[in-house]
């Protein structure tokens, strides 16, 4: 879904425009920060936990999954852009900066969710339908999340599908990938991401609260307003991290993993600049920056948290 922390658009191209530029402006789109932290790190959280905690890894299935992730990504990416555009989300206020989004965009996004699509019935003829219910699900958090009819952002939901979508749902189907299960104590890991990356959907409503409330996007940020929604997304990414101790304690995690509080710090940090910038959209990025910080940190040292356990 939108990361939020930039925004850009393609114009129509100019006819003395060579094909290559029109591709390279077309995957500008695609964020390399997005890829990072919302559909890679829980995909190899997954992959991480079906080999320290089951001992099952397959390389093969591992690296479709992964080729199926990014394809995914890139289709999010390229409806939220267009879509929003449509919408005229990105033109509230400066209409005149911005040119026409291209049609290309669109056809971007249909190419790689088709592409998706296609590795989802691959991998599901080798591992079974269970794969194909997860990327079903997750396709349809990815298409609709700003795409009609449904335009899960546009309804406060959006941020709860971006939760199931980057937390349970992409952990467990990694998971399943390689050991044909899911587990409970699998689900509760899933949550570190899920919190957190909700967390963050919420903190980069924050500075375009004007122009999503002008243009009926009704977000979390919208319907809650910038004051509370510091408190939502500070006690969201609370929780996420909360969870690894509680899965310490109560043996669903291994030890290790407590080193992802070492991102404790990056969240106090946001918190302190939110809790008297939400009102200043440049002042309040630092906010947004640390808790992408707080996000790559957890999941990272969570991920290497099991791989130390199997060691």
């Amino acid at each position: 879904m939108d990361s939020g922390l930039s925004r850009s658009a393609v114009g129509a191209p100019a006819p003395a425009r060579s094909l290559w530029r029109r591709v390279v402006a077309v995957c500008s789109l695609v964020r390399y920060r997005f890829f990072l932290y919302a559909g890679l790190l829980p995909y190899l959280l997954g992959a991480a936990w079906a080999y320290a905690m089951v001992g099952s890894f397959d390389a093969t299935l591992f690296f479709s999954g992964l080729a199926g992730v990014v394809l995914a990504v890139v289709g999010v990416e390229a409806f939220n852009e267009y879509f929003d555009s449509r919408m005229g989300t990105d033109r509230v206020f400066n209409p005149a900066d911005l040119p026409p989004m291209s049609d290309a965009v669109l056809w971007l996004g249909i190419a790689a969710f088709a592409g998706a699509l296609a590795v989802g019935i691959h991998l599901t003829l080798r591992g079974g339908w269970p794969i194909l219910a997860f990327a079903l699900l997750g396709g349809a958090a990815a298409i609709f999340y700003v795409a009609p009819p449904i335009r899960w952002a546009y309804r406060g939901l959006g941020e709860l599908v971006i939760a199931l979508s980057y937390g349970p749902w992409m952990v467990l189907g990694s998971l399943y990938l390689h050991t044909h299960a899911a587990s409970w104590a699998a689900l509760v890991v899933s949550l570190v991401p899920g919190c957190l990356i909700m967390g963050l959907a919420v903190v980069n409503a924050i500075p375009d609260y004007h122009q999503d409330r002008l243009v009926g996007k009704r977000n979390l940020c919208v319907r809650v307003g910038r004051r509370r929604a510091v408190t939502l997304y500070l006690g969201l990414a609370a929780a996420g991290l909360a969870v690894v101790p509680i899965g310490v304690v109560a043996g669903l995690l291994p030890w290790p993993c407590l080193a992802a509080l070492l991102a404790v710090p990056l969240l106090v940090e946001s918190g302190r600049v939110a809790r008297t910038t939400y009102e200043t959209p440049r002042a309040f990025v630092p906010a947004v920056r640390n808790i992408v910080a707080c996000y790559l940190v957890a999941v990272l040292l969570l991920t290497a948290g099991l791989l130390v356990h199997a060691a």
